[in-house]
């Protein structure tokens, strides 16, 4: 796991909470009008059904409320910037608990379940108070942050393979744009390369010459949801140059081999 040397980006509580609600609202909205023929039909991620993936959202987001109410952890194990790279090695058993909720309840029960067990913590809960998350103990501000990021790459996932055009609240896809950002600076430290991802996020990385001033030598540039595919996947490098959704120019404008960032 690179560590976090990289100075944490703030965010505003208050922002992060609204944005967790008004997107997973999103989910729920487009959730309840699935068919069962719907639910049944295969995703992007592996053997997972729309079923599936609907049950992660919702799963994703409960284990806010399910850990905040275990007690807490003697300190601090993962920091916001850690938790991109710590999520891999738990991905077995993320599939296999989303498997059991996917199985066990209908989603506009589950749904309905967890908005409101949701919305009750956000309005009293401490960005301060430490967690036991699957990944390790964080921050509750910290581990909220996270949410943003699941939200809406679970989003997109859904999107792609219904069709239904879920759309995405502005706050939590910047947050989510740059999250992922940050957590390319910390994999590939230097300020050699520019990435920017507008109106959200720019970011310098990559060992080599400093640009001090004027246009940077080495570019990248693209939109929000083509970096967060990037970002976890779902598209290659390749891939999107080659679709003209990624700009790359200048010798170490090349991030094949740093992407993906989140396993």
């Amino acid at each position: 796991m690179p560590p976090a040397k990289k100075r944490t980006r703030s965010y505003d509580s208050a922002k992060i909470r609204g944005a967790v609600l008004a997107q997973f609202e999103h989910v729920r909205d487009a959730v309840g009008t699935l068919t069962p023929e719907q639910l049944a039909l295969p995703t992007r991620l592996g053997d997972w059904t729309v079923r599936d993936l609907a049950g992660h959202i919702a799963m994703a987001l409960d284990t806010v409320v399910r850990t905040y109410a275990n007690p807490a952890p003697a300190a601090v194990e993962v920091e916001l910037l850690d938790w991109p790279f710590a999520t891999v090695k738990h991905a077995g058993s993320v599939s296999e608990d989303t498997k059991k909720i996917a199985a066990i309840a209908e989603p506009p029960e589950l749904y309905a379940r967890t908005a409101a067990r949701l919305a009750e913590l956000l309005a009293v809960a401490s960005d301060e108070r430490l967690l036991a998350a699957r990944v390790g103990a964080m921050r509750f501000g910290d581990y909220l942050v996270t949410r943003t990021v699941e939200l809406i790459v679970h989003t997109d996932d859904l999107n792609d393979a219904t069709g239904l055009g879920i759309p995405c609240d502005r706050q939590a896809l910047a947050t989510c744009t740059r999250l992922l950002a940050d957590a390319l600076a910390v994999k590939a430290p230097g300020a050699s390369t520019e990435v920017r991802v507008p109106p959200f996020a720019v970011v310098q990385c990559v060992e080599g010459p400093r640009h001090t001033r004027g246009t940077p030598p080495n570019v990248v540039e693209t939109d929000p949801l083509t970096w967060i595919r990037l970002a976890t996947g779902r598209t290659g490098w390749a891939e999107a140059l080659d679709a003209a959704k990624v700009s790359a120019s200048g010798e170490r404008a090349d991030l094949s081999g740093l992407l993906p960032i989140l396993g």
